[in-house]
């Protein structure tokens, strides 16, 4: 066999954890570039999400203040005064909906209060429907919910008739089309 002369390639520690001779020593910063694409990818893919939710469904709301440097400021929106509706405490002076009744839900967590607050309003000839117990039984705060906007007047005088209580439009309550949800403010 031929004997070669000695070269640097003769020298080569047995133990320096690379295998191969083109392997370099691994980056020490490779695993903190790897975590910051990663995040920076998170990032962008969940600005994305919200902003396609924002695109298609009209629950997601955006507003952000945003000002650019060198645009006029926007001016403040002046309220304009809300058309109300007068109530309705008496259901002789109108004409109700075929079928038309008003449900009570107590959400006051105090026994029997939707039956008290049923009692005044069936006399005076309002059409009480079901009395109940609502999902909730701490609420605060009495409201009367209408889903027709012809029915706020009605809404109104509920209000005034009980003595307590606000106004709200929605379609929460698709069982009635007037629903009274008597809070702790009820019992004082």
């Amino acid at each position: 066999m031929a004997q070669f002369p000695r070269d640097r390639f003769d020298e080569v520690p047995e133990h320096d954890g690379r295998v191969g001779a083109h392997r370099a020593p691994r980056d020490p910063l490779a695993r903190w570039r790897a975590f910051g694409i990663a995040a920076l990818a998170t990032g962008l893919l969940v600005v994305a999400g919200v902003a396609g939710l924002a695109i298609i469904s009209d629950r997601v709301n955006l507003d952000l203040p945003v000002s650019l440097p060198g645009a006029e400021p926007s001016p403040e929106p002046t309220e304009t005064p809300v058309e109300t509706a007068p109530p309705v405490t008496d259901p002789s002076t109108i004409t109700l909906p075929e079928g038309f009744s008003i449900t009570v839900l107590n959400g006051s967590g105090v026994t029997g209060l939707g039956q008290q607050a049923a009692d005044v309003l069936t006399p005076l000839g309002w059409p009480v429907g079901a009395v109940t117990n609502a999902a909730q039984d701490d609420l605060p705060t009495t409201v009367v919910y209408y889903d027709d906007p012809t029915e706020e007047g009605i809404a109104r005088g509920l209000v005034e008739l009980l003595g307590v209580g606000e106004v709200e439009f929605s379609d929460a309550f698709p069982g009635a089309r007037v629903t009274v949800v008597v809070g702790a403010d009820y019992a004082g």
